[in-house]
């Protein structure tokens, strides 16, 4: 089967479109990538959007994302010279707006409209992969473990760290068995949203403004205080949590901005050591995946943090860091389009396993 995944996550920075053919056994082999930026004012609009938006400002966007969704895979076919119509389907995660696991009842949104990419496009559609997981459950994140008890199983014990927006850290046992897979919480979402304030720009290239500053220990060890950081697994969250009124909260006084992004970077790579350690099943490894592999600051840091540990990024594996969340996607898409159930209950806490997604024809 042949599959395109779409994802955009929480760091809002745009989307990835990945190519992807699967042989008999579901192994991957990824054909093509394209990035779509979002234009600033769309993720200033995106920032905006949290569960007390206006119903008409949520359905609009929805709306809109489906367009973008859709341009994103014209280019990735166009630059892979695709024909649509050898495409099996179209695996669509959608931007995340709100997502609250704990609630009463529980309740996650993604928005970008899976009917009109359909239209737009003329491949089927596979998407809303998180409801069935709550509706079974779970709490509908995260999904990525999933995908890299395939990807990155070896003979040893292993942990996967994905750095988004948040992060999630997967267990691996030895033969790729998923002992357990959580949020950690932020990855780059504090990083991203403190350098946009204090210098317009949309992240940290290569965590550089992090490495000019001081690590604050005071304000670090107040944020590391956080509850969430010492919840059981399962658990996820999102930037409805870990956002810049949560670090307010924790800035008491005036600090030098360079050494606030030095202490943000360290709250990453720490509550994702202080996981690894406490959950982790002392690993061999430890495999970095998605933007924040491209952190040179943070992954000084989280090796730093973890001496005992060999850090290897995704992309030394011949795995591009940015291709490992749409080409999971994309396998998760598969499964729902052969009606295979997903097992995700040590993951998010799932009664069963359950068909993740539903499916909208061409």
């Amino acid at each position: 089967m042949r599959l395109i995944g779409l994802m955009s996550g929480t760091s809002l920075d745009g989307v990835d479109a990945a190519l992807v053919d699967f042989d008999a056994d579901g192994r991957p082999t990824l054909l093509g990538m394209h990035h779509a930026p979002y234009p600033d004012p769309l993720a200033r609009r995106l920032r905006g959007l949290d569960g007390e938006a206006p119903l008409q400002a949520v359905l609009a966007m929805d709306a809109e994302l489906a367009g973008i969704y859709a341009a994103a895979v014209d280019a990735l076919l166009t630059e892979t010279q695709t024909a649509a119509s050898s495409i099996d389907g179209i695996a669509l995660h959608g931007q995340t707006i709100w997502h609250a696991p704990q609630a009463d009842p529980p309740v996650t949104s993604q928005i970008g409209d899976p009917s009109r990419l359909a239209e737009a496009t003329g491949i089927a559609v596979v998407a809303d992969f998180r409801q069935r997981d709550l509706a079974a459950g779970g709490e509908g994140a995260p999904l990525a473990p999933l995908f890299h008890s395939v990807m990155f199983a070896a003979e040893q014990p292993r942990c996967v760290v994905n750095i988004g927006g948040i992060s999630n850290v997967t267990v691996l046992g030895p033969g790729g068995e998923i002992i357990r897979g959580f949020d950690t919480g932020p990855g780059n979402t504090l990083m991203d949203a403190w350098i946009h304030r204090h210098r317009g720009e949309a992240f940290d290239a290569a965590g550089r403004w992090a490495a000019s500053g001081q690590v604050d220990g005071d304000l670090l060890a107040g944020l590391l205080a956080d509850p969430y950081f010492r919840r059981t697994p399962p658990r996820s969250t999102g930037i409805e949590y870990f956002n810049l009124h949560w670090l307010e909260r924790g800035l008491d006084k005036e600090r030098p901005a360079a050494d606030v992004q030095a202490t943000l970077s360290a709250l990453t790579a720490c509550s994702i050591a202080d996981a690894v350690q406490t959950w982790g099943n002392d690993p061999t490894d430890l495999i970095v995946t998605g933007g924040g592999a491209l952190n040179d600051d943070l992954c000084r840091r989280l090796a730093d943090e973890l001496p005992d540990v060999i850090l290897r990024r995704s992309d030394a594996m011949g795995f591009p860091a940015g291709a490992v969340e749409p080409v999971g996607f994309a396998w998760l898409g598969r499964a729902t389009l052969r009606g295979e159930a997903v097992d995700t209950r040590t993951v998010t806490g799932a009664s069963r396993p359950v068909i993740l997604g539903g499916i909208y024809p061409a």
